[in-house]
Parts: C-alpha cells; sequence; structure tokens
C-alpha cells in the first residue's frame, strides 16, 4: 500500500511531477491504489483551498476513512506523542492491517516526522520509487 501524508497530498494537487506520474501510472494498473488518510486530507484542505478536489481527481486515489477502530487508534498515538492527528492517521495507515498484508509505503515530505521503523520515502528524494 502506497500512503501519501499531507504533505504529499498537497505537493500531488500543486502538480508534484513525480506523484503526478505515480498517480497517472496507478490509474492504468488494475487494483493499484494511492491511500491518503482522511485527515491528512483533511489538513491538506485546511492548508490549501481546493486541494481536496484536484487530487481526489485522481482515478488511483482511496481515502482511508475513521473507522471506530482507528479512530482510537489515532487518538492514543496523539496522546503518546507521535504528532498530530493527520500525522497520526498517516502512521496508523502505515502500520500492518489484516485487509493488507503487503509492506506499507508512506510518501512524505517530511520523513523526520515519523518514527523508525516505518517506511518512509521523502517525496523530493532522486528517483522517488522508479520516477525522475
Amino acid at each position: 500500500m502506497i500512503i501519501l501524508d499531507t504533505s504529499a497530498v498537497k505537493a500531488l494537487g500543486q502538480g508534484h511531477k513525480a506523484l503526478n506520474r505515480l498517480a497517472g501510472n496507478m490509474a492504468r494498473t488494475p487494483g493499484d491504489r494511492l491511500t491518503i488518510p482522511a485527515l491528512c486530507l483533511l489538513q491538506a484542505e485546511a492548508d490549501d483551498e481546493d486541494a481536496a478536489r484536484r487530487v481526489l481527481a485522481y482515478s488511483a486515489v482511496d481515502v482511508d476513512i475513521l473507522d471506530t477502530v482507528a479512530t482510537v487508534s489515532v487518538g492514543k498515538m496523539i496522546r503518546d506523542g507521535y504528532g498530530g492527528p493527520d500525522t497520526c492517521h498517516a502512521l496508523y495507515c502505515a502500520l500492518p492491517r489484516a485487509e493488507f498484508t503487503g509492506m506499507s509505503i508512506l510518501l512524505t515530505g517530511h520523513e523526520n516526522a515519523y518514527p523508525p521503523g516505518v517506511v518512509t520515502v521523502d517525496i523530493d528524494s532522486p528517483g522517488m520509487l522508479g520516477f525522475q
């Protein structure tokens, strides 16, 4: 699963070249999706008017909602000092989950916002996911 945090959502909405290519390529591959945690989408929209509209226009984008289990888990992460609501929702999405058995990759502009053990890729790193 490829997850976009708030910084990656904002970058995608502002035309980030590598992220745009990734979203376009994933749209052509059945079953490949970019996952955006709902609280990251919320924060991106709060920071940048129409960010949600621009990002949700990509057919490869799914939004990970806050169900009961996610809400409680994210709340505990916030209380335990892992970051704000959007950062903790992205972290929650990157953790192993029953419905997804593969490795999750968290795309971000702020790799240092996440604890060790979370696979993060800086959206501006050379060759990010093979896109330049």
